[in-house]
């Protein structure tokens, strides 16, 4: 399983972006997944996950309101959409799978991860 993340960029605060992730192979319809950002000097932290078929969604308060996460299995991606955007979300975004039925919001639930993206939000 790859998965390539994409899309970020320098924005204004206020500014809006939406990261996809392409995963390969064809169990991206099979496993929940998840996004988290990393922010220079600071721990990994999660900010999103979807289930399967994309009916739940959880988010990190940072994110609530703001974020939404989506997913499309026919086309293996996972999106994550990002409004009104600050510069406190400046980081690395990475998507990542998480294995069925671990934990939602712990890192160490997912097996598989991408890249990374960077978001740099300017105010």
């Amino acid at each position: 399983v790859q998965l390539q993340a994409s899309g970020g960029g320098l924005v204004q605060a206020g500014d809006s972006l939406r990261l996809s992730c392409a995963a390969s192979g064809r169990t991206f319809s099979a496993y929940p997944m998840g996004w988290f950002r990393q922010a220079a000097g600071k721990e990994r932290e999660f900010v999103a996950a979807i289930s399967v078929s994309g009916a739940s969604t959880y988010y990190a308060d940072s994110g609530k309101g703001r974020f939404a996460v989506s997913r499309d299995n026919a086309k293996n991606t996972l999106y994550l959409q990002m409004n009104n955007l600050k510069p406190e979300d400046t980081a690395v975004y990475y998507c990542a799978r998480r294995k069925t039925a671990y934990p939602t919001t712990d890192q160490l639930s997912y097996d598989y991860w991408g890249q990374g993206t960077q978001v740099t939000v300017s105010s």
